[in-house]
């Protein structure tokens, strides 16, 4: 039974192959992302991880763990605050704001921090989720 208030949260370290797959199987081969002599010269110093792959981690939460399996996203907002470094371990947390009356249709805190605990990602996710079996 999915209740306001409710928390899930699951982490990842950002490894470079994490990094590099990502950019294999999208195609997005920026090279702020794969390239250290590129990166090294923007204004972050050094290599950065696809945002995406920290939106994605949400994705996991809410179709693992909460709501949980047969969650449907009907939306997400997204604003990337701080860059994700190659070896940053991120920790999505979302958390359960707002149950639509007799609909299966939830609204969701949803923050990204690395392990420093800096946010790095943060938005709202509205989604369709699935009912308890009746017993």
């Amino acid at each position: 039974m999915l209740t306001v208030g409710q928390v899930a949260t699951r982490s990842l370290c950002v490894r470079d192959e994490i990094v590099r797959g990502f950019a294999e199987l999208l195609g997005d081969r920026n090279p702020i992302h794969l390239d250290d002599d590129f990166a090294k010269h923007s204004r972050f110093g050094q290599r950065i991880a696809h945002g995406m792959i920290a939106a994605s981690l949400i994705s996991a939460v809410l179709g693992n763990d909460l709501p949980g399996p047969g969650t449907v996203y009907l939306s997400q907002s997204l604003q990337f605050v701080a860059p994700v470094f190659i070896g940053d371990t991120l920790e999505a947390r979302v958390q359960v704001r707002t149950i639509k009356d007799g609909k299966p249709i939830a609204t969701l805190e949803t923050v990204c921090t690395n392990q420093r605990g800096e946010v790095v990602l943060k938005g709202e996710a509205i989604v369709l989720f699935k009912l308890p079996d009746a017993a």
